[in-house]
């Protein structure tokens, strides 16, 4: 994995707006790159980009704000391996907590999260919203010294 730079935001979106059901923006990508916040990107041996994860810091803690593996390249330890990494990055930080909000329907992602040692910690109400109506996003976080297996 390496750094995130602007000109790799085209890419992240395409794969973006593959696979999220409620998708960034190209500002939204831009916007992170700009506040500084640990973004990084996985190349297949192609050099090409398969999946990306942007996490913001803070204080004691983190948030994962983002994270994808392109339609083609998952179920194949890809998003494990990402998220493996920014948790690194957060216990470099000296950071305690990592936090996240996941649709409640992704089924993928919270197997890996609650594999990790992600745990529910409460439902966000109508936090995704599209063209037909609104989801509820789970918040699960992990405790980087004690139930996070990375």
């Amino acid at each position: 994995m390496r750094a995130m730079t602007p000109d790799d935001i085209d890419a992240v979106l395409a794969i973006e707006q593959a696979v999220q059901l409620f998708p960034w923006s190209h500002g939204n990508f831009a916007d992170a790159l700009k506040s500084g916040y640990v973004c990084r990107v996985a190349e297949e041996v192609s050099g090409e980009i398969c999946g990306y994860a942007l996490l913001m810091p803070g204080v004691d803690e983190a948030e994962l704000l983002n994270i994808g593996v392109a339609a083609d390249q998952q179920r194949k330890g890809i998003g494990r391996t990402i998220l493996l990494e920014m948790l690194s990055r957060v216990r470099e930080m000296n950071l305690k907590h990592v936090f996240l909000e996941v649709a409640q329907s992704n089924q993928a992602a919270l197997e890996l999260y609650r594999s990790i040692g992600f745990k529910k910690i409460g439902v966000r109400r109508a936090y995704y919203h599209h063209a037909t109506g609104s989801m509820d996003a789970l918040t699960m976080a992990c405790e980087l010294q004690g139930e996070c297996h990375g």
